[in-house]
This record gives C-alpha cells, sequence and structure tokens, in this order.
C-alpha cells in the first residue's frame, strides 16, 4: 500500500505519551497501563527524542533479569537504537521495518520532530479496512450494483 503514515496518523491522532529519562520503570509501567499502549516515547525536557521504552524492555531488561522496577531508571533499560519513519513512509515500507527489524512501533518524524507515532496494530487496522473496503466493491461490482460500489 502506498498510503503515507501521514494518512494514518490524521486518522489516529498525533499525540505521543512520553516519559523523561529519569522516570522509574514502575512509572513508565504505568503510564503505559493506564493508556493502553505498549510504548512511551522517552525524552528529555527540550523535547528531544532519547529513546523508546516498550513491553519487551520490561520483560527482556527488567523481568528477565531480576532489576528492581521501583528504583531502575527508564534511560538504563530503553532501547536508543530507534528505528524511525516519516510522514511520507508508506504503510508497505513501514511493515517491513516492523518484519526486517522485528519491532512493533515507529516513531514517526518530520525534520526531527516527533510527530506521531505509529503500532503494528495500527497498520493492521488499516490494511483490514482496506480490503474490507475491496471486498465491498468486489461484491458489488459482481452482483452488478457499479453505482454503489464506487
Amino acid at each position: 500500500m502506498n498510503t503515507p503514515l501521514s494518512h494514518i496518523l490524521s486518522q489516529k491522532g498525533a499525540s505521543v505519551t512520553t516519559v523523561a529519562p529519569s522516570a522509574t520503570v514502575s512509572e513508565a509501567v504505568h503510564v503505559m497501563n493506564q493508556c493502553h499502549i505498549g510504548a512511551v516515547l522517552v525524552m528529555n525536557a527540550d523535547h528531544k527524542l532519547l529513546g523508546i521504552f516498550t513491553e519487551r524492555d520490561v520483560l527482556s531488561r527488567i523481568v528477565g533479569p531480576g532489576a528492581d522496577p521501583k528504583t531502575t531508571q527508564v534511560q538504563a533499560v530503553m532501547t536508543t537504537n530507534l528505528v524511525t519513519a516519516t510522514n511520507a513512509t508508506t504503510v508497505d515500507e513501514a511493515m517491513a521495518l516492523f518484519m526486517e527489524r522485528r519491532i512493533r512501533h515507529l516513531p514517526v518524524l518530520d525534520h526531527g520532530v516527533i510527530v506521531g507515532i505509529i503500532s503494528i496494530g495500527d497498520i493492521n487496522r488499516r490494511m483490514l479496512e482496506e480490503n474490507l473496503q475491496e471486498a465491498r466493491h468486489l461484491r458489488h461490482y459482481i452482483h452488478g450494483d457499479v453505482s454503489s460500489a464506487v
């Protein structure tokens, strides 16, 4: 699909949930649970993107090693080797990044400024909507109802 991520962000909204690098893992997980999300962006006071903290980070860097989430700061366990996209990145390109890099969240930047975050769930939802629309169109075409297929 050649749909740009900017189109998905315009429907989803560009708000992002962030935490400070000094936040504890417990605080970050609380935010994630309250917002029903699987990742938060880690940004400093100047709104510079420093990293991303995900459910996978919790499992592999806190639960697995037995670290204390109440005292461990996010900056010590966040993912800093970020994979990002731009508004012009297409859905197909984003899917390729999700699969190749084995990630589920993709920060979207415009000239270095964060403008949103896309998850693999957002992409799956978009693809499902397009497939359903195409199926409706084909059903209308097959049944000869071309006027409502458009």
